[in-house]
């Protein structure tokens, strides 16, 4: 079984989520559910039927998530001891080339990537080209529109 990397924020962060839906949301949902039943005829009942569904989403979360925290490595880049290198778990600072825009990201597992939060996944194109590189190093990222040129500016083990 391959075991999926991932950083030790993201775990604790999918750790807080899954006590969420165990304590909070699970309890809620069964309560709500009770409640619906009194009200009556169960097959024209729209509050049972959708606290059903939603009973149903929030078994599939917590499966799904029970299910990748039992397949992960934690990686702590603030641990690791990278030289300088761009590892997984490492914050990148890169500069645009053509545009002279900074952009800073970091590398995460799959199921954490979130680019509103400038997380990318170590899978992704840019974060593929920067492993093992180094400040000053330069990168090519093949795009849909074409290659952008990139000078990575810092890396951070934070």
């Amino acid at each position: 079984m391959q075991r999926h990397p991932m950083t030790k924020e993201g775990a604790d962060a999918l750790q807080v989520e899954l006590n969420k839906l165990k304590k909070e949301d699970r309890p809620a949902i069964t309560e709500a559910i009770a409640t619906a039943r009194e009200h009556g005829d169960l097959k024209e009942n729209a509050e049972y039927h959708a606290a059903r569904e939603q009973q149903g989403m929030i078994e599939a979360r917590i499966k799904q998530i029970e299910a990748i925290l039992s397949n992960i490595q934690i990686i702590d880049v603030t641990k690791l001891n990278p030289n300088g290198k761009v590892v997984f778990g490492a914050t990148v600072t890169v500069l645009n080339i053509d545009t002279d825009e900074e952009l800073t990201y970091k590398i995460v597992g799959n199921e954490e990537a979130d680019l509103k939060h400038n997380k990318i996944s170590v899978n992704s194109p840019i974060a593929r080209a920067m492993i093992g590189k180094s400040e000053g190093d330069e990168i090519v990222v093949e795009a849909p529109k074409g290659n952008i040129d990139y000078e990575i500016i810092q890396v951070q083990y934070i």
